[in-house]
C-alpha cells in the first residue's frame, strides 16, 4: 500500500485526470490545496474527491516557494497519513502537474522487489552544491506572503553536516515516523525554519545525519528536464507530446512538469499508455485463472474415476 501526499495549486482538471492515474482502491491519499488558491478551485477538488472513501483534503495553510511552509505542510501530511491508516508502506509525494510513468501495479510490485529501500536525491552541499550556501549561512523570514532576505550572518548547526537535493521522494513508513516525531528533529526543523528553500534540504539533513541510510538510493525516480530560466537559475521543462516516447521508455515511476493548458496530447498520450499497460498486465493474470478453472476439475474428477480401481489417486 502507498500513501501520496499531493500539493496543488492550479490546474484542477488536470490534478483529477493524474488523480485518476495513481488510483488505486488499496492506496491512500491526501491531498494540500494551497491556502493562496483560488476557492472555486478548492471546491471543485473537493466535490471531486467526493466519491473516494481512501482521500482526504488536508486543512490548508498558505504556502510558498522557498519558504519553510512548504516542509511545515509535507510534515503535517505526513502525520496524517499515518493516522489514516497503520497498513501503507511507502510514501511518496507529488504535485498536481506530475503524471505517472507506470501503472500502479507495476509501482507497487517495483516497491515489492526492493524492500526497504528509500529514494531521495541527496548530496553534500559544502562540496556539490557550494553556491547554494547562502540559503544556509544567511537568516530568511517568512511574512506577509514574501520571503525576506535578511543579509544575517550566522553559523551552521554543531555536529551536523548540510545536504541538499530536490523536493520530491519515496520514502517509508518509518521515516515519516521519525521524522515527524523524533526529539533530535527539532534542533534541524528550527534552523531550517529560517533558511531559504528549506524543501530541497531539511529532510535530506535529517535522514544523512540522523535517519537510517541503509537502503539509500540517490536518486526520484522522477523525471526532470531542467532548464535555465533568469534568476532561479534551473527550472522543471513542461514536458509535450514530442516527449512521448523518451518518458515511456524509461525506467523512471512519475515525470513533471505538465501543462494541460499548454499541450493537452501529452496528457492523453499518458492516459492512453498506462490503460494499454494495465490491461497488458491483467491479460497475463486472467489466462492463468482461466486454465486453473479448468484443469482443478478436471484433476478432482479423473480422481474420483481411478479411485479404489487401484491407481494412484490425483491430488490437484
Amino acid at each position: 500500500m502507498i500513501a501520496y501526499f499531493i500539493l496543488i495549486h492550479h490546474l484542477p482538471d488536470q490534478f483529477e485526470r493524474m488523480f485518476k492515474a495513481i488510483y488505486h482502491k488499496h492506496n491512500f491519499y491526501l491531498i494540500h490545496i494551497d491556502g493562496n488558491t483560488d476557492k472555486s478551485i478548492a471546491s471543485k477538488i473537493a466535490l471531486f474527491l467526493q466519491e473516494f472513501d481512501n482521500a482526504e483534503i488536508l486543512p490548508a495553510v498558505r504556502v510558498m516557494w522557498g519558504g519553510f511552509s512548504l516542509v511545515e505542510a509535507e510534515l503535517r501530511g505526513m502525520r496524517r497519513l499515518l493516522q489514516m491508516s497503520a497498513n501503507w508502506t511507502h510514501y511518496i509525494n507529488l504535485s498536481g502537474q506530475d503524471f505517472p510513468l507506470k501503472s500502479q501495479k507495476y509501482i507497487s510490485n517495483f516497491l515489492k522487489m526492493n524492500p526497504g529501500r528509500q529514494y531521495i536525491r541527496a548530496v553534500p552541499q559544502r562540496t556539490k552544491r557550494p553556491e547554494t550556501l547562502n540559503r544556509i549561512n544567511d537568516i530568511f523570514v517568512e511574512a506577509f506572503g514574501r520571503i525576506f532576505h535578511t543579509g544575517t550572518k550566522r553559523p551552521y548547526l554543531r555536529e551536523t553536516s548540510p545536504w541538499i537535493g530536490i523536493q520530491w521522494k519515496i520514502v517509508g513508513r518509518k521515516f515519516c515516523q521519525f521524522v515527524t516525531s523524533d526529539k533530535r528533529v527539532d534542533r534541524i526543523k528550527r534552523f531550517y525554519l529560517h533558511s531559504f528553500i528549506a524543501d530541497e534540504a531539511f529532510f535530506q539533513t535529517v535522514i544523512m545525519n540522523i535517519g537510517d541510510t541503509n537502503n539509500l538510493i540517490n536518486d526520484d525516480l522522477r523525471e526532470i528536464d531542467w532548464v535555465p530560466d533568469g534568476n532561479i537559475n534551473l527550472r522543471p521543462r513542461n514536458f509535450n507530446i514530442s516527449d512521448a516516447n523518451m518518458l515511456t521508455n524509461g525506467g523512471n515511476l512519475f515525470a513533471r512538469k505538465f501543462n494541460i493548458d499548454e499541450d493537452p496530447e501529452i496528457i492523453k498520450f499518458l492516459e492512453d499508455y498506462l490503460a494499454s499497460a494495465e490491461a497488458a498486465e491483467r491479460s497475463v493474470i486472467d489466462p492463468a485463472l482461466r486454465i486453473v478453472d479448468r484443469v482443478v476439475p478436471a484433476l478432482e474428477c479423473a480422481s474420483e474415476r481411478f479411485a479404489g480401481q487401484g491407481a494412484v489417486q490425483i491430488q490437484p
